[in-house]
């Protein structure tokens, strides 16, 4: 049986794991060190840091903590926010990422993500995609840039091909209408770029219930769930949202 992974989300900013909705209204969470060792303790398959501010503040990601973080923790570690060379992959790889989210700079300079592929392998190199709502497009989602705030105008399940056909190994799609608000995730999102691609795709952005992370896998195709304040703010534990799984027939390792 496939193994479903649960992923905590630590979204940084300032240094700190902060929430927002629709990725805006940031609120404080949690101390990034401290926050992943009780996620990795409670059971995380795998944690993600992802700094959302970076790209649009101009900045690499904040390396020195990814270092404590990865330090800290003996699951492997998602990052992502600022990378945009594969100088910036070599530096998140350096510090402890086992694997490196590519966003911003993905959409605008595709041959980047090629060229990582080739450097560090495909299983290192996921492709973060932010959308929202757009009917007029083939899938009614557009993929947005720099954290959220840029609309493109592509849509996003073919910015989903060309990636595949890059060769990155995983895809994390990411719906602006459903973040942080707790009503579930974007299925229709998720599944059409699950089954487009035949990648493995994280569901993230939207998570409220046991129930959503369900049907995460049983409707949107995800091979992987990803929260963030269902956890940081004690909504639900990981082992409370694997256990659930397992008792609706998901595979997971608990």
């Amino acid at each position: 049986m496939v193994q479903v992974k649960v992923i905590p989300c630590l979204d940084i900013k300032g240094g700190r794991v902060v929430k927002g909705v629709h990725f805006v209204e940031l609120e404080d969470a949690l101390d990034p060190v401290e926050a992943a060792i009780a996620y990795y303790e409670g059971g995380a398959d795998e944690i993600a840091f992802l700094d959302i501010t970076a790209t649009v503040e101009k900045r690499r990601t904040v390396f020195d903590i990814v270092e404590n973080v990865a330090k800290s923790v003996e699951v492997p570690l998602v990052v992502g926010g600022g990378i945009k060379a594969c100088t910036d992959v070599e530096e998140a790889v350096k510090r402890g990422a086992a694997k490196v989210s590519i966003s911003s700079a993905a959409y605008r300079d595709p041959d980047m993500v090629g060229e990582a592929v080739r450097e560090f392998g495909s299983q290192r190199i996921i492709v973060a995609i932010d959308a929202d709502l757009n009917e007029k497009l083939p899938s009614g989602r557009e993929v947005y840039i720099d954290g959220g705030r840029t609309p493109t105008g592509d849509d996003a399940v073919s910015f989903a091909k060309k990636m595949a056909d890059l060769g990155v190994g995983e895809l994390l799609p990411t719906s602006k209408a459903t973040d942080g608000v707790r009503e579930g995730y974007d299925l229709p999102l998720t599944r059409k770029i699950a089954d487009a691609t035949g990648l493995p795709t994280i569901a993230s952005g939207g998570a409220g219930t046991l129930e959503h992370f369900y049907q995460a896998v049983s409707e949107g195709h995800a091979a992987s769930v990803l929260g963030a304040s269902v956890f940081h703010f004690g909504v639900f534990t990981v082992r409370e949202v694997k256990e659930y799984l397992r008792s609706k027939g998901i595979g997971v390792n608990l």
